[in-house]
């Protein structure tokens, strides 16, 4: 089975259950701690690229670090290339997890999600 990396916070339930779904699934699985690593801008735009989701959905819209920032009212007017440089500066603003096997991108944890990208074919 081949290795994935995962963007990840060991305290974050949704992480653990990402974590847990795929060890389940037979996969050897590279553990990035998120905030003390965040992808850098290059990293994130391979990452937003290759998901084919916009950016916004890459941003913990329900973290506190977005919420102090008003990141809400602010992202709109913030060019592509300031909100990827944000988004690298500080993990806690990333949605996680963000898991990756080098051409396939999820951003989050939903079992039919990963059941359609990571399940076994």
């Amino acid at each position: 089975m081949s290795q994935l990396k995962i963007y990840q916070y060991s305290k974050c339930g949704t992480c653990r259950n990402a974590v847990k779904w795929l060890q389940n699934q037979g996969y050897e699985l590279e553990l990035i701690p998120v905030f003390e690593q965040p992808p850098t801008s290059a990293e994130l735009e391979q990452l937003i690229s290759k998901s084919g989701l916009e950016l916004k959905k890459f941003f913990n819209t329900s973290g506190e670090v977005y919420k102090e920032l008003n990141l809400k009212d602010k992202l709109g007017d913030m060019s592509r290339d300031k909100q990827i440089s944000l988004l690298s500066s500080n993990g806690r603003l990333i949605k996680r997890p963000i898991v990756t096997d080098g051409n396939k991108v999820t951003v989050g944890f939903k079992e039919e999600t990963f059941e359609k990208v990571w399940g076994i074919q």
